[in-house]
């Protein structure tokens, strides 16, 4: 998978940061020219970017800024404009228009050297991803440790097609070459295999650090992948997601007409235990209705059975029939 550190400039180099950020953005794939109308702030971090010798590629919704050199056919040059569509799948997550926020732009560091970037002043002790500076710059983001980290996991999850669109969103992977070492996955099922896997309570309890662990990011990204994913709690995240994005979130989703407590509980253990490479919540979502208790006083061999059959392969479902001890099981 592949992953590059964003970071909206005006979060750290400015300290009276207010609102969106705002510039004018260039053609499309195009180098950077020194005189570009940028917001002062992008424009400020370029021109040192260039006086350290560092490449300079952008989008309309992305600065690169890369020490990398220049190596034939390696489609780096191909990487702002791959931003730009993994924007507009970002907004289409959150019901925005990008028409609405085309002239929205970030700058991202692609590193190879760190202290080259550091003596130009462009690698900050904290640097968070793309998602974290769209969503803290266009929503205002304020959320629950779990949703804040689980978000930007969720929508960063995804494949490069060889035709356009090449960003692929797939929150949950099908397979683990379109991936490489992501590990969120392989993390879920070792802690599993341990006895730690987490509970949906664990995950809604995360706190705040300022370098999360593997095992945090990857509790994150399961709950989110599994509410989004999960028939009975998709449509609760999405209300949640259309409300203030606070403090209060948790709180907002877990007050949803259709959420169970309970049931939520169970089934995320029910997905952590199932999930793996390729998983589909329409064929894997376990169905726990009860069944209809067995009369104790009917002979075994002359009980009726309910004709039960699966059109597809799925996970663990109901027969319609509640078998106990005293009915002879």
């Amino acid at each position: 998978m592949l992953r590059v550190t964003f970071k909206d400039p005006f979060v750290w180099v400015t300290a009276c940061w207010v609102g969106a950020i705002i510039t004018i953005a260039p053609p499309a794939s195009a180098q950077l020219p020194a005189t570009a109308e940028v917001s002062p702030p992008l424009q400020a971090l370029v021109a040192q970017a260039e006086r350290a010798g560092l490449r300079v590629l952008s989008s309309r919704h992305l600065i690169l800024v890369t020490d990398r050199p220049p190596r034939e056919a390696d489609g780096l040059h191909e990487l702002p404009g791959i931003f730009d569509e993994a924007f507009a799948v970002w907004c289409k997550h959150y019901k925005l228009d990008p028409a609405d926020h085309a002239d929205w732009q970030a700058l991202g560091c692609l590193v190879v050297d760190r202290d080259r970037f550091r003596a130009a002043g462009l690698l900050p002790d904290e640097v968070p991803e793309g998602v974290h500076a769209f969503t803290t710059t266009l929503l205002k983001l304020n959320t629950p440790t779990w949703y804040t980290e689980g978000i930007a996991e969720f929508l960063a999850t995804h494949r490069l097609a060889a035709t356009a669109p090449r960003f692929q969103l797939t929150p949950i992977p099908a397979a683990a070459s379109d991936v490489e070492q992501l590990g969120r996955i392989e993390t879920i099922a070792r802690l599993r295999a341990a006895g730690e896997a987490p509970s949906l309570d664990d995950v809604f309890q995360l706190r705040p650090t300022l370098h999360g662990t593997l095992t945090s990011y990857a509790s994150a990204w399961a709950a989110v992948a599994f509410l989004a994913g999960h028939p009975r709690y998709a449509k609760a995240l999405a209300t949640a997601e259309r409300g203030p994005l606070d403090a209060r979130f948790t709180a907002r989703l877990t007050k949803h007409l259709d959420w169970d407590e309970a049931a939520a509980r169970r089934d995320f253990d029910a997905f952590t235990a199932d999930l793996d490479y390729g998983y589909e919540f329409e064929r894997m979502t376990v169905d726990w209705s009860p069944g209809e208790p067995v009369a104790s006083s009917e002979p075994l061999a002359e009980r009726k059975t309910r004709p039960y059959s699966r059109a597809k392969p799925t996970g663990s479902q109901s027969t319609g029939t509640e078998a106990n001890r005293s009915a002879g099981c």
